[in-house]
């Protein structure tokens, strides 16, 4: 790779490629939602702690999944954090630290769509199971305890709810299977045409 100075922009196509930075306060901002979502499983984990022998096992595995989802949350911002940065904004010059993310050596848009989709239906799929373990509660109100502490009206669970939640995330795996055979075809083409 060549170190040679790059000719000097002209002032127009410098201030479109500076604009990139105008994203950083867009990555910072996630990096302060994800302190929020730290917060929030600290909450939950204390609550699950202190209540666990109040709590029936069904109580509890929803809080566990509450706990798995924020996690999985919390790893879609760093992906979202880390590799749209490094995609769109700058390099962060991580390549030899032991603890870079084996994903972000070869991490692109397409790469990064792939891996958000993967993730947004991880995501889908906690939520579609809490709901499968509270279908025997269809029709009668749901208390969370954060409905509870905030006073707020209890939640019904509909079987149209539910049914429309089983179409979403079915559309969450068919349009991430779209994105995937996209780029596929995509790469194909790419290599196709570096060949001649």
């Amino acid at each position: 790779m060549s170190n040679a100075p790059h000719p000097p922009l002209n002032p127009l196509p410098r201030l479109i490629f500076a604009s990139r930075w105008l994203q950083l306060p867009l990555y910072l901002g996630l990096i302060v939602a994800q302190g929020v979502y730290v917060f929030l499983f600290l909450k939950e984990l204390w609550h699950l702690i202190h209540d666990a022998a109040a709590l029936n096992e069904q109580q509890i595995m929803l809080i566990v999944l509450g706990l798995i989802d924020v996690v999985m949350i919390s790893n879609l911002l760093v992906m979202v954090i880390v590799g749209g940065y490094e995609t769109f904004v700058s390099r962060l010059n991580l390549k030899g630290h032991p603890d870079q993310p084996e994903w972000l050596s070869h991490v692109n848009a397409s790469v990064l769509k792939v891996k958000l989709a993967m993730a947004i239906i991880g995501i889908s799929s906690i939520h579609l199971l809490k709901t499968f373990i509270e279908a025997g509660q269809v029709g009668l109100p749901i208390c969370t305890p954060a409905l509870l502490a905030a006073s707020a009206p209890c939640a019904k669970l509909t079987t149209d709810g539910v049914m429309w939640q089983a179409i979403i995330h079915g559309l969450f795996i068919l349009s991430a299977i779209g994105i995937a055979y996209t780029d596929k075809l995509m790469g194909a083409t790419l290599q196709k045409h570096e060949k001649h």
